[in-house]
């Protein structure tokens, strides 16, 4: 079979080249030079710019439609929203651009294309001009830059909201532990020396300041309306904890403490009985289906956004957001560090 495409491809190269020749020698008998451009090659091709560029925007919107309902639900956190609002100006300001340039660039290869009895006219410089093209981007980029910085600093800041609930997020190939300040909202301190088979984060033994944190694996949880302050770190790489759903990202540094906040606005079974989730879920089991998988459900999950070795793929922890009731009764059943080690 390979032998045969390669057979095809050489006898395609072969017809091409002695198309070419034809072509060559065909031009031989007219009066005019070979491959000289006429007006009517210019204003054949200037249509055909036209033609490509309409096609070209008319390509641009379907993508749109046919993939807008396949994109990420709303942001479930509350600076999410206005993450979301600074991305639809960004999509709105680079189709519009879009468009006027290139379909500029278009309409004028149509409407200026090459005549015998025309003369470009030479033109050299406009001061008017290169203060539009300059100063109008550079306050388009600086607003977006400005705003984005702001958005930015609100995850980043220490916190000051004394409710808050603050939850470690440690990372190594190729999962991640959550660990919760105890009663005294304390995250006791660390020292990889320590890290052994029973201690997965490394936490001092001798830190009294630990003794009441609370360690979890697989999953999560988290209260909606409240603030979550997230401090990360790494173990061996550079991981990445991306909570896309929250619009929330950060990387995690082997040797530093990184941090962000947010505050979800959306519980998990909200989120299940949004009519747009439960589309994209239907999707996504429709493919399930046929590869005979077991459906699944929408959960919240944190991502490793680094390509950080091997089973990189599959760095994942699952986040359950839900009532202040519910994340009550939850955490009052997890045991404490000091608990697990009397046992």
């Amino acid at each position: 079979m390979k032998l045969l495409i390669l057979i095809g491809l050489v006898l395609l190269i072969i017809a091409v080249h002695q198309l070419m020749r034809v072509v060559e020698l065909s031009r031989q008998f007219k009066n005019t030079k070979e491959w000289n451009v006429t007006e009517k090659d210019n204003t054949f091709n200037g249509k055909l710019m036209l033609i490509f560029g309409i096609l070209l925007f008319a390509s641009l919107l379907w993508q749109i439609d046919r993939w807008e309902d396949n994109s990420l639900p709303g942001a479930a956190s509350v600076h999410g929203l206005k993450v979301d609002q600074l991305w639809n100006i960004n999509m709105w300001i680079i189709t519009i651009a879009t468009i006027l340039t290139n379909g500029t660039l278009f309409y004028f290869a149509y409407k200026y294309s090459g005549k015998d009895k025309t003369k470009a006219t030479f033109f050299a410089h406009d001061n008017r001009l290169e203060m539009v093209w300059t100063v109008l981007p550079a306050v388009v980029l600086a607003g977006i830059i400005i705003f984005g910085l702001k958005y930015w600093n609100e995850i980043t800041d220490r916190s000051t909201d004394p409710n808050k609930i603050t939850i470690e997020l440690y990372a190594k190939q190729f999962d991640w532990t959550a660990r919760y300040a105890g009663k005294d909202k304390v995250l006791g301190s660390t020292d990889y020396r320590q890290i052994d088979g029973q201690n997965i984060v490394g936490l001092d033994t001798l830190d009294a300041t630990s003794f009441d944190d609370i360690i979890v694996r697989n999953e999560f949880h988290i209260p909606v309306n409240r603030e979550i302050e997230f401090k990360m770190r790494s173990r061996d790489v550079i991981h990445s904890a991306f909570m896309p759903h929250f619009r929330a990202q950060m990387n995690c540094v082997p040797g530093m403490v990184t941090e962000f906040r947010f505050t979800p606005n959306k519980t998990t079974a909200e989120m299940r009985k949004d009519p747009y989730v439960i589309q994209l879920m239907k999707g996504i089991n429709d493919v399930r289906a046929k590869d005979n998988k077991e459906p699944v459900e929408f959960d919240y999950l944190l991502y490793c956004a680094k390509i950080c070795g091997a089973s990189h793929y599959n760095m994942q922890m699952t986040i359950i957001v839900e009532s202040e009731k519910d994340y009550n009764a939850w955490i009052a059943k997890q045991k404490a560090v000091k608990t697990l080690a009397s046992k």
